[in-house]
């Protein structure tokens, strides 16, 4: 350490002149000397009260206590080991985090003290770690004070960069945003996020696409912004969005069926064509359903099903019981419902 350096330290660590075991004292310096360093001093202290260099707060937290911010457009519940795996071996490499979460105080939840900001993957991923073997890493975060506007800019230029956000997730955030910082002024909110108003309004109008479409897809990460665009345009119209939701209903059956057999996913490609085909294909007939009891008699039967109601017929002879009638009924109407031509579509 430089001397000057050191005999500085030294006068701001001792007590004072008088400080026991006091260093020996430096030569006498010019009164010209001690005037420029007090000078110095002064003029640094009054660049920090003035706002022109930042002290930065760092701490070290336990993730328990600290809550993730909801204005965040990543989705907290959606991580997991598996998409966390890569930043989770570099923690454990590198002995906790090289980069800090952006969290701030907050007041009246006796059960957190802070809430991420920024850092929602570092937030999970010290969490599981500290659950798995790890049980000291702590969350290395940075104190900021900020509003509700200025925090969801600063999540919102950290998510950017992030390719494991999903469109769906940033067009969410932005409609949420929209009314909640910008009193549902698109230009306003465009301006503040250095963003085009064009491609932002397409981020708004993708966020109005329902769950129950987004359930067609396998993952809410395939809703990209270009195509999901055309197709919350064409939810616009009533007779169209009733067709969508109906071929909604029966990919999102399919795409169950495949996760359960362990086969490939439909891909998002076949899922929105046939959501956008959904208005131009004629009505078919509803696959005809048929229960038979347990002397394989024909029990029950589906006759039609369409705007108007469900015909269901119960055939005689069956030699089925009243409760077995009753249950093939309510299976029934459960494959209606599934192939979207049931009584709740």
């Amino acid at each position: 350490m430089a001397r000057k350096q050191a005999d500085y330290l030294n006068a701001l660590l001792s007590d004072g002149p008088e400080a026991e075991e006091a260093p020996s004292p430096a030569p006498p310096r010019p009164d010209r000397a001690r005037g420029t360093t007090l000078l110095g001093r002064e003029s640094a202290l009054a660049r920090v009260a003035a706002g022109e260099v930042r002290q930065v707060t760092q701490l070290l937290l336990d993730p328990a206590r600290v809550r993730v911010w909801p204005g965040n457009a990543r989705s907290y519940s959606h991580l997991s080991e598996a998409n966390c795996r890569e930043l989770i071996d570099s923690l454990v490499a590198e002995g906790g985090q090289k980069v800090p979460a952006v969290v701030r105080r907050v007041e009246g939840d006796p059960a957190h003290d802070y809430e991420v900001i920024a850092g929602t993957r570092r937030h999970w991923s010290i969490s599981w770690l500290r659950a798995h073997s790890y049980p000291d890493m702590m969350l290395l975060a940075q104190v900021a004070v900020l509003d509700d506007e200025a925090a969801f800019r600063l999540a919102d230029i950290e998510n950017r960069a992030r390719a494991d956000v999903s469109d769906l997730e940033r067009a969410r955030n932005y409609a949420a945003a929209l009314s909640a910082h910008y009193g549902s002024h698109l230009t306003r909110m465009a301006e503040r996020l250095k963003l085009s108003k064009g491609w932002l309004s397409k981020m708004i109008k993708v966020a109005s696409i329902p769950d129950a479409i987004v359930a067609a897809f396998a993952s809410p990460g395939d809703v990209q912004l270009k195509p999901a665009y055309a197709l919350a345009q064409a939810l616009d119209e009533p007779r169209a969005a009733r067709a969508i939701a109906a071929e909604a209903k029966r990919l999102a059956v399919e795409q169950a069926e495949a996760r359960e057999a362990g086969t490939p996913a439909l891909p998002a490609a076949e899922v929105l064509k046939r959501l956008l085909a959904a208005p131009r294909t004629p009505a078919e007939k509803p696959e005809r359903y048929e229960h038979r009891s347990p002397y394989g008699r024909l029990m029950v039967s589906v006759q039609s099903a369409n705007r108007q109601g469900v015909t269901v017929r119960l055939h005689s002879g069956s030699g089925a019981d009243r409760e077995q009638v009753i249950s093939a009924v309510r299976d029934a109407l459960a494959h209606l419902d599934r192939v979207g031509t049931g009584l709740t579509k």
